[in-house]
């Protein structure tokens, strides 16, 4: 009979107080119901990630690690659960690291999930049948956005238009929810980059993988704070942590405009030499708005990826631990 797979189910929360016990609640009732069904080990469990919440999320997790051990219900409800306190708000993807990292040689297989569990639980089971049958990653992939907003349904499309457009691999409506043998584990381990971006590394380091398809549910309580400006921030992560291509655009639009003033120069001296030259301020004015703009952008561009060295340099950590329950 093919061993059991430890299982480590990794959930970051920032302010989620709201959710957190009824998560944790469903999650519970998953894990026990793989574990009769024999396709999980009984020593698997649940890592709660709090990436620096001001609210009460911190304390929620806390009871579930540490509830009263007068009763075996809430015995055997702690060796389920276990937290990492981050000491201030790193980010989803370097809280959802942490996890990672923390669980590395701790278990045979983690999965990553939202802790809105938005994306659906049942398919957890296909995630480990595809790893009971070699894949080291598992993608889970919505099937639709029916549950989006038409704006978010618009900017997920650019971003995946622009993520292909830029030469990155990225799995089309894939987002954090995926399985990770601890050999993917172990390797990530090696990856040191300060800016993070963990769907199009994954995408890139190799291995085995797959692709499980799931449905994704309306939010029931609370609201995301995965913010606009955050999912622009994780975009241009995205974009500049795999690609020069923006800096590549840069000289191809420079080399367009260098192009375009030979002509301007030959319209300009044939006009002059046949006297049609009308006195104007739009001649002047529209083309130095437009070549400031194009210079203010490349400057912009190429300022953004410096950041990035800059950052890179620092080496500082990708996330602090202030406390593990």
């Amino acid at each position: 009979m093919e061993k059991m797979p430890i299982l480590g189910i990794v959930v970051p929360a920032f302010n989620e107080e709201v959710v957190i016990n009824t998560s944790a609640k469903r999650l519970f009732e998953k894990m026990q119901q793989m574990m009769a069904a024999q396709i999980i080990s009984e020593q698997s469990f649940i890592l709660f990630i709090d990436d620096g919440s001001s609210d009460n999320t911190w304390k929620y997790i806390q009871h579930l690690c540490n509830k009263s051990q007068d009763k075996p219900q809430d015995k055997i409800l702690a060796n389920f659960f276990k937290g990492i306190k981050l000491s201030k708000n790193f980010g989803h993807q370097n809280a959802l690291l942490s996890g990672l990292h923390y669980l590395t040689d701790k278990v045979d297989v983690v999965i990553s999930i939202d802790v809105d569990l938005q994306q659906d639980i049942g398919a957890m089971d296909e995630f480990i049948q595809q790893y009971q049958l070699g894949c080291d990653i598992v993608y889970g992939v919505r099937h639709h956005r029916e549950s989006d907003s038409s704006f978010k349904k618009f900017t997920a499309l650019s971003f995946y238009t622009l993520m292909k457009w830029c030469g990155i691999n990225v799995i089309k409506n894939h987002a954090d929810y995926r399985l990770l043998s601890n050999k993917v584990l172990r390797t990530l381990k090696n990856f040191k980059e300060h800016n993070l971006f963990l769907r199009g590394l994954l995408a890139n380091i190799g291995f085995k993988h797959s692709t499980v398809y799931h449905h994704v549910y309306k939010r029931e309580l609370g609201s995301s704070k995965y913010s606009l400006k955050k999912m622009l921030a994780l975009a241009i992560d995205g974009i500049t942590s795999f690609t020069v291509a923006p800096v590549r655009f840069i000289t191809m639009v420079g080399g367009l405009i260098f192009v375009f003033s030979f002509f301007m120069i030959g319209y300009i001296l044939l006009m002059t030499f046949n006297g049609h030259v009308v006195p104007g301020w739009a001649s002047t004015v529209i083309p130095i708005y437009f070549i400031g703009g194009i210079q203010l952008i490349s400057l912009g561009v190429v300022g953004e990826y410096i950041g990035k060295i800059y950052m890179e340099t620092k080496a500082r950590p990708a996330y602090i631990i202030e406390e593990i329950s």
